[in-house]
This record gives structure tokens, sequence and C-alpha cells, in this order.
């Protein structure tokens, strides 16, 4: 696997930082989670439960093992420093300056270990009058601006069903950065202290619409070229309930979607503006309103003209793509989806992890013995 052998340190708690290191792990990176004992990563116990441990955590955290320690007991803080020393990465997710009131922030761990990279994500970076605000995704894409452009036209911003801040931005965009700093590492460069803000993240994935709206373009809530504004990319409610999603931005894929709708005189009126786009929408509206979601399909499938069927999430795993592409698994630990990209078909090396399960067999590399970790445990040290 391509990061076989990279051992990364995970104290990381709930969505961000767990989906972060799973998509190291899932490419063969050795992550090692540092929990606090007794507790550990609160989504342990987020219900739904599978066999006494969340679901949601399960889903977030196979390919990792657990070590619990108490990182503000003086043992607990040495025994991660010397975890530090054989690691490649290290990565947090704490307000700015808890690690180092910890003694564990970036001057120490880097004087320890020069080649570590060190991943911090925060709510809003490192800096600025927000640095130690309290936040979570809905607050981040709130000041991003991505919640305000969610939404229909004259309605309220709507909050997105995916966390963009949580898994773009501290969970992509660190992976993507870690692995760029571990490649300057092996080229003959230094560790560094990776900055990551989850409001930077949700802010990125606006470069079009700040373009647009730096060219004079109006990119108000609803009004964006795929967010409804046009009438040949957005989404229809149809008989009975069921919606179908129409993305004919091309010419010809419009010209064969009013075709089959037997609408052709619609085809000129694809980018027209004002009421006569809003009369495009509202005869499209009629015509889909006339049939099931199901009785659309043999319609619109063989168009190949970028209209599918949108699917609820109890449908997904059935369809044939999915299906087809073993992306939905399910386990005993609970429902899994498989890595977008698969870099070997054995990928899959270890179950979720219990609290500390690992935590003997990780800290005898660091010279902990048996009877020392009996020691520790008495001492609420791991």
């Amino acid at each position: 696997m391509p990061l076989t052998g990279i051992r990364i340190l995970d104290l990381t708690r709930l969505l961000p930082g767990a989906f972060c290191t799973m998509l190291l792990a899932d490419m063969g990176a050795d992550v090692v989670k540092i929990e606090e004992p007794g507790t550990g990563d609160y989504m342990r116990w987020t219900p739904p439960l599978i066999g006494g441990q969340s679901a949601l955590f399960n889903a977030l955290n196979r390919n990792k093992r657990s070590v619990t320690l108490n990182l503000k007991a003086g043992e607990g803080r040495d025994l991660l420093l010397k975890l530090v020393d054989a690691a490649a990465v290290l990565v947090e997710g704490n307000r700015p300056g808890v690690m180092d009131r910890l003694g564990v922030g970036w001057e120490a761990l880097s004087a320890r270990n020069p080649k570590l990279v060190m991943c911090s994500i925060t709510g809003y970076g490192q800096d600025g009058p927000f640095a130690s605000r309290a936040g979570h995704d809905i607050n981040y894409t709130a000041t991003a601006g991505v919640l305000g452009l969610n939404g229909e036209a004259g309605g309220p911003p709507a909050p997105l069903s995916v966390q963009v801040g949580d898994i773009a931005g501290g969970g992509m965009q660190p992976a993507v950065s870690i692995v760029a700093a571990l490649l300057a590492v092996e080229r003959g460069g230094e560790g560094r202290w990776l900055d990551v803000s989850m409001t930077d993240g949700a802010a990125s994935w606006l470069a079009l619409p700040f373009a647009q709206a730096g060219g004079g373009e109006d990119v108000r809530r609803g009004a964006q070229r795929l967010s409804g504004r046009f009438a040949c990319y957005r989404v229809y409610e149809c008989k009975g309930g069921g919606y179908y999603s129409v993305g004919a931005l091309e010419p010809k894929f419009w010209a064969a979607l009013c075709g089959a709708l037997g609408k052709p005189e619609l085809v000129e009126l694809q980018f027209v503006e004002g009421e006569r786009q809003a009369r495009v929408h509202r005869e499209l509206e009629d015509v889909f309103a006339t049939r099931t979601r199901d009785e659309w399909g043999p319609v619109l499938a063989p168009l190949d003209a970028c209209c599918e069927p949108v699917l609820d999430l109890d449908e997904v795993a059935r369809h044939p793509q999915i299906a087809a592409r073993r992306l939905i698994d399910e386990r005993a630990t609970g429902v899994e989806v498989r890595p977008a990209v698969v870099m070997r078909e054995d990928w899959r090396r270890m179950d979720p992890p219990g609290l500390g399960e690992h935590t003997g067999e990780v800290l005898a590399e660091v010279g902990v013995d048996a009877d020392r970790l009996e020691e520790l445990r008495k001492s609420g040290v791991v």
C-alpha cells in the first residue's frame, strides 16, 4: 500500500479528523488513535450503537488502532512524546493553544522529531479574530458563504445534508496536505506544521461563485446557473412525490430532452432570462408532474441527456451502478462506504478498534512491559 510504514498519531475526535485519518489508513498508514481513558472519542457513544459502539464511529475508524493516554498527566505526556519519536504525522483538533498548554505543542514536538508533520484541524485556523471561537459545520459554512447560497430563491438558507466544512475542509483538505508534506520530508525536507481551517476549506469550494460574482454575475441563492436559475439544470417533482434531476446544460442534451418531453418549442429558450425563463420552468414542472419518478425512467434513460432519478438513501445501495462498483458494504460493525479510490483489493485490514484495544501492543514499542502497563492503568494514565 502507498502509505505502509507511515505511523500517524490521531488525537482528534468526532468527524473531521476521523475522516482525514481514515483516508490515510485506507491507503496503508498505521493510524493510532490517542484517546482519553474511560471516555475516548465522543463519537464512540453516539447512537445508533452496534455491540455497544457507535455505528457512526465504526464508519470512520476502520484500519486504525486505539491507545488510551491521559495527556494531562505527566507520564501520559511523556509516553506521547516517545510515540512521536517514531511517528511521521500527528493530527490534532484542539482549539489553538491547547497543545502548548499540555506541553506537546509544535515547538516541543518538532524539537523532538524534526521530520514530524503536525496537522492542526480547527474551525477557523490558528490566527484571526475567530481563532478560538467555538463552532460546528453549520457555522463554518455560514461564515464561508456556502450556507447562504444553498436553498431556493426567496427562501431561507437550507443546511446541507453533507458536512462540507467538516469533510472537505477538515477531512479531505488536510489529508492531501499531509501526503504532500510527507513527500517533502521524503525528498529531504524538514517536517512542518499544517494550519487547517475548516472555514477556509469550505470557502475554497466557492472558487467559481466568487469568480462569477467578481465578474459581475448574479450569484444570489437560487440564482446561479447550477442552482435553479435555468430550467435545464434543476430538480423536478414527479407525480406521487418522487423527484428527477435534470442536468441538460449542453444544447444537444437540452434539445434531446425537450424532444422527449414533447416540448421542442422550448429548445431555443434554454438560457433566456426573466419571465420567458419562468415560463420554461412552469412548462417542465407541468410535464414532469404527469408521471411518477419510476415511470419517467424508461422515457429518459435512453436519451443520454443527463437526467437521473433522485434516490432516497435506502435506495442507493441497490442502484445497479453503485452495486456494480461494490461501494457500500454491510458488516457486523455496521454499514461502510469503501474508499472512493481503491489502492489495492486488500485495503481493509482491521475492524474499528475498541477503546484502548491496542494500548499494550503500541506502548510495548516504547518499553512499557505488562507490569508497568498495569501500574499506569491503576494510576489513570492509560
